[in-house]
């Protein structure tokens, strides 16, 4: 008997062949009742569901949302795309590196490069995420999470948890947290560590120590402006945990231009562990997130193609005391 094909499925059950494929690979976008049907019709033809493993990727998208290809974030995602890079080369797969906006027509994009997946970096709108489904391919969201896609996260809220209680260790006891846009997973969860390691030395989390540094983009003008706020309280912060290594790098230039002391006036600790950090004066205490690893492991979680069960990897952070936070 012949090898029974997509086509012959589609012939049956009356769907087209790109619904057939996408079913029979369990992807999303589809009832459960189309995906039983084309199932069942294959099962009856005999289909050879090793076949489905002839799809074998060949060119992955690495897609970063604009808002991150800048100055201050490339320290971070840089290292992410080699390590993703570094995946490619030794599967003998091609990467493409696409930045899109919020506006852009990403389809368009993606139509471009013709990939057999994608790698999504930091944070997409939901609508753009969506419109990605409807292509019907294997993705991965690298340092993002969201219902329904497989995702690797560094370990953010253990991350802020780790930070907030090592100032607490130092004995700081006015304690602020400069955080961006919480619409970002990888902030949120900061964040809830931020406040959980408070509870947990049943600290009073005061609202005024938490302050949201204005839109990303406006460089250190937004940090300055944060600072201050937090200096001009009546009980002012003596430590400040900062979102990511940029912040806490402009929030330290700031207190060091107003003429303060770090550590003595105030403590400050990062995120990410960015090469910036270490040779800052005085070098920065941050959470060391390991930036290859995770786009060495979203190649990874893309060619194993577990879309079967959506995924959720956490890898470990590190917590790096250096002379910013601590003055013994």
């Amino acid at each position: 008997m012949s090898d029974v094909t997509l086509r012959d499925i589609a012939e049956v059950t009356g769907l087209s062949i790109g619904t057939v494929s996408r079913a029979l690979k369990n992807q999303a976008g589809m009832t459960e009742a189309t995906r039983c049907k084309v199932r069942d019709a294959a099962l009856r033809l005999g289909y050879d569901f090793a076949q489905l493993k002839k799809g074998r990727i060949r060119r992955i998208a690495f897609l970063l949302h604009s808002q991150h290809n800048t100055l201050a974030s490339s320290p971070f995602y840089s290292p992410v795309l080699h390590g993703a890079e570094e995946a490619c080369r030794r599967e003998g797969v091609a990467l493409s590196f696409i930045a899109v906006g919020p506006a852009e027509p990403v389809l368009g994009q993606i139509r471009l490069h013709q990939p057999d997946a994608i790698v999504c970096a930091g944070f997409f709108e939901p609508e753009v995420l969506a419109a990605l489904q409807t292509v019907g391919k294997p993705i991965v969201l690298v340092d993002m999470q969201r219902r329904g896609f497989t995702s690797i996260n560094p370990d953010n809220m253990r991350g802020g948890y780790l930070a907030t209680q090592h100032l607490l260790r130092c004995g700081r006891k006015r304690i602020a947290m400069l955080s961006g846009s919480m619409a970002h997973y990888s902030i949120q969860q900061r964040n809830r560590g931020f406040r959980q390691a408070l509870f947990d030395a049943k600290v009073h989390a005061d609202p005024d120590l938490e302050v949201i540094v204005p839109s990303m983009g406006e460089g250190d003008e937004g940090v300055a402006e944060a600072m201050r706020t937090l200096l001009s309280l009546p009980r002012r912060a003596d430590a400040v945990f900062c979102y990511n290594d940029s912040t806490a790098l402009a929030a330290m230039k700031y207190c060091l231009n107003e003429g303060m002391k770090i550590p003595y006036d105030i403590a400050i600790v990062g995120f990410d562990d960015i090469g910036a950090a270490a040779a800052a004066i005085p070098p920065l205490s941050t959470i060391r997130v390991d930036k290859e690893a995770l786009g060495r492991a979203g190649v990874e979680l893309l060619l194993q193609a577990s879309e079967e069960n959506q995924a959720q990897i956490t890898l470990p952070v590190e917590m790096i005391v250096r002379e910013s936070s601590c003055d013994d």
